[in-house]
């Protein structure tokens, strides 16, 4: 069928809807400076998307006074320049203003993490032709248009990809602690506290 706000066709069944209606979606707001701290005291801070890795974010900042919280496995989505990085919560977190939250409503986390990382693409597309976006406005954010299909096809999908999506966290979470492990193990060696036999 024709559909007049995307002004291109889609399969029967299929729907445009706002981002705000597939996802439940939370602004990040900065809690007060003097409650940041990188002792790990208190709640996992992410000011903005300086800390994402390929997949997780480095812990790096704490705060005692959070504010706006992502769930372990909410999209960590940049809305501060570069607008559209992600990244996902491999713990509950505190967000600053440069991040949202989101997560899907209908549980389908993997259609709603391939949509935004297209989204991703637009927002590069339009930097490259001089449509600057400095940041995203909720407003920007809640009205972006997303073609869902129908449920069933939905829920196909989303068996699959999370399937191979949960493999790739679990990899991801991996990779990190062998990086946590080499950076504490490579300066031992190097100074001679530890000899390999």
């Amino acid at each position: 069928k024709q559909e007049t706000q995307l002004k291109r066709e889609i399969p029967a069944g299929w729907a445009v809807n706002t981002l705000s209606q597939i996802a439940n979606i939370t602004m990040g707001q900065s809690p007060a400076g003097e409650s940041y701290n990188e002792d790990g005291i208190g709640t996992l801070f992410f000011q903005g998307s300086t800390d994402f890795g390929w997949l997780f974010p480095t812990p790096r900042q704490y705060t005692t006074s959070p504010t706006r919280m992502a769930k372990k496995g909410d999209i960590l989505l940049s809305v501060r320049a570069p607008v559209g990085d992600m990244n996902i919560a491999n713990a509950d977190c505190c967000i600053g203003r440069g991040l949202a939250a989101l997560n899907s409503k209908s549980r389908s986390d993997g259609f709603l993490f391939y949509v935004m990382k297209y989204f991703k693409q637009v927002f590069e597309r339009r930097n490259a032709e001089g449509t600057t976006f400095g940041s995203m406005t909720k407003d920007d954010l809640h009205s972006l248009q997303v073609v869902c299909p129908e449920p069933g096809l939905l829920k196909r999908y989303d068996d699959i990809v999370s399937e191979y999506n949960k493999m790739i966290f679990t990899r991801s979470l991996e990779n990190q602690d062998l990086i946590k492990l080499r950076d504490w193990l490579l300066p031992i060696l190097m100074n001679g506290q530890v000899k390999i036999k």
